[in-house]
């Protein structure tokens, strides 16, 4: 059985269908990417799963339960990180204040705390360094490791990036992908929504392709790199 298993997701905003019968499934250990142009349902399909939004039709199942109507905290305890798009990092709390933050779903165990703070650092070694530093005055690089850092405060199973890239230099976003597949070397399956298609399906196991809330295409990530569909569509090719 997968570790995350989505069937005939439907989700609204008001009377707009943003998804539209969404089958997908991550296996653990993989790392999957979901790629697709803006207002393809990519980020509703993660505020989905997290809780963040209520589907109105279908299931999502986590290592083999049914958590498609539980609570957002309660998800984030049974497993499930989120980092969301644009960061959204606490900018008036230090880099330290701004990880425990992602840490309380482990309900004030300061050891459990401190040892997940260091596993960041050991990760991200300049949040260390900026530990003291209010998150609003770091660069855009560091605030997107502060956000990774705070999703991984929770020791999550599955941690779901949103557009971990977006407005990086080329150097950092190849710092960002080798950090995730570090991420997922240590253990944690990915399920990771990202712009950057070509960036994405190298550092992925497999992809699903949406486009106006449907998967239209799915297979192994470097089967979905040579197919000449997604080459036109997303890679930038002729």
């Amino acid at each position: 059985m997968a570790l995350l298993h989505i069937e005939n997701l439907r989700t609204y905003y008001g009377h707009v269908q943003a998804l539209k019968g969404i089958d997908l499934e991550v296996e653990e250990g993989e790392i999957v990417t979901l790629i697709g142009a803006n207002g393809a349902g990519k980020t509703t399909t993660l505020r989905t799963i997290s809780g963040l939004i209520r589907p109105r039709e279908g299931q999502i199942t986590f290592d083999g339960e049914d958590i498609t109507r539980l609570a957002a905290h309660r998800i984030v305890e049974e497993g499930i990180s989120h980092a969301p798009e644009g960061r959204q990092i606490f900018s008036t709390l230090t880099v330290t204040e701004n990880l425990n933050m992602g840490a309380y779903s482990l309900g004030g165990d300061t050891e459990a705390i401190e040892e997940n703070r260091h596993r960041v650092f050991d990760l991200f070694p300049r949040l260390e360094e900026r530990k003291n530093q209010l998150g609003g005055t770091l660069s855009g690089g560091e605030q997107q490791m502060l956000t990774i850092g705070r999703a991984l405060m929770a020791r999550p199973r599955l941690m779901m990036l949103d557009e971990p890239s977006l407005g990086l230099a080329p150097m950092l976003v190849k710092a960002i992908f080798d950090t995730i597949r570090e991420i997922n070397a240590r253990g944690v399956t990915v399920l990771l929504v990202e712009q950057n298609a070509r960036a994405a399906l190298k550092a992925a196991d497999r992809g699903y392709v949406l486009e106006t809330g449907r998967v239209v295409l799915s297979g192994q990530a470097g089967e979905l790199l040579q197919d000449e569909r997604v080459r036109k569509a997303y890679l930038g090719e002729q």
